[in-house]
């Protein structure tokens, strides 16, 4: 068959899977309450372990564990979102769900700027302007400088953004990206940081440079003066470094671990799904995908059926992974490392 053929058969059985599902389950079928639930026990419990830890009840490193796995739900709970899954008829409800998934999870994109460059993601994944993927290290040779900037959408950016920026205009002078679309998914990229995502990473930049002085001046008889400023930012705002942004830190790392390596970069033939990703579950991921909600085990099924929450994807995986298997979907492709994430061979 040919990958057309392959892709709509994967659609066809795991779209039945998911109406047998809700046929034997007729629950599943309240997908606003469903939505809503996990959005507010999430959110809620994530808000309730930082009172916990401000009161001196649990301690630093579970607070930031546990939010890490909530802020993972929060993320799947988002991009449902960015696909309208919930309340697309009340504006209202699914746009303060939107906020509220933004809030608690600022080192991210704006979730308003960031579907477009998600939609734009499935209408051109692993191509040269994947700038969603390429953001977050895809395509890139596995060295130190990726797994640091892994979770960094701020200055990770800044230092791929030349590469990316040129890359999206030989794809224009090519004829294989509109001026418009290449001007408008640039602009969304920049303008998606601003101000919450690049704040936050500050705070962390500040946070990060705070601990690597106090560690040279303990174990390197070191003197070296923090300035006064930068301490009395890090007073203020103490509560939200542990509550949010460092479960977050951990999170993200997770997720662009994970995600950018289940996608495949570069040499993915245009609109051929077969190509776009695989199934990452291999044992030793767990820790990673503990943090994503096991983002590696089910996003290639999103690939094929977009309209679905991830809470149904979850529970009839065993059933898609099945016919991806059957049908040519590679799971645990570990050579992607080496490759840079392409899909094939790489010829010296």
């Amino acid at each position: 068959m040919t990958h057309k053929q392959r892709t709509s058969l994967i659609r066809r059985e795991i779209s039945e899977s998911y109406a047998n599902l809700k046929l034997r389950y007729p629950i599943l079928k309240e997908q606003n309450a469903i939505g809503f639930a996990i959005f507010f026990l999430a959110a809620g419990l994530s808000l309730f372990m930082g009172y916990l830890w401000y009161i001196n009840i649990v301690p630093g490193w579970i607070l930031i564990l546990v939010n890490a796995f909530l802020f993972g739900i929060l993320h799947e709970l988002e991009h449902d979102l960015i696909h309208y899954m919930y309340f697309k008829e009340n504006k209202v409800v699914h746009n303060i769900m939107l906020f509220g998934v933004w809030i608690l999870r600022p080192l991210t994109l704006n979730p308003w700027f960031r579907r477009t460059l998600h939609y734009h993601h499935h209408r051109f994944s692993g191509t040269l302007h994947d700038i969603e993927e390429r953001g977050v290290t895809n395509g890139e040779k596995w060295n130190l400088k990726r797994l640091l900037f892994t979770p960094d959408l701020v200055v990770g950016n800044l230092l791929r953004i030349y590469s990316l920026f040129g890359d999206i205009k030989r794809e224009v002078q090519n004829g294989n990206l509109k001026y418009e679309t290449a001007h408008k998914i640039k602009l969304y990229g920049f303008l998606g940081l601003i101000p919450l995502t690049i704040i936050s990473h500050v705070i962390l930049y500040i946070f990060t440079a705070d601990l690597l002085v106090n560690f040279l001046n303990a174990n390197f008889a070191t003197q070296i003066l923090f300035p006064e400023f930068l301490t009395s930012i890090l007073d203020y705002t103490n509560p939200l470094i542990y509550i949010i942004l460092l479960p977050n830190l951990l999170r993200q790392f997770c997720l662009h671990f994970i995600t950018s390596n289940l996608h495949y970069f570069g040499d993915v033939e245009k609109g051929n799904v077969i190509e776009q990703t695989q199934v990452l579950n291999v044992w030793w991921t767990f820790p990673f995908q503990l943090f994503c909600f096991f983002f590696g085990w089910t996003h290639a099924i999103h690939h094929f059926v977009v309209n679905e929450t991830f809470y149904i994807r979850h529970i009839a995986r065993k059933k898609a992974h099945e016919v991806m298997k059957a049908n040519g979907i590679r799971f645990n492709d570990l050579g992607t490392f080496k490759r840079a994430n392409r899909y094939n061979e790489i010829k010296s």
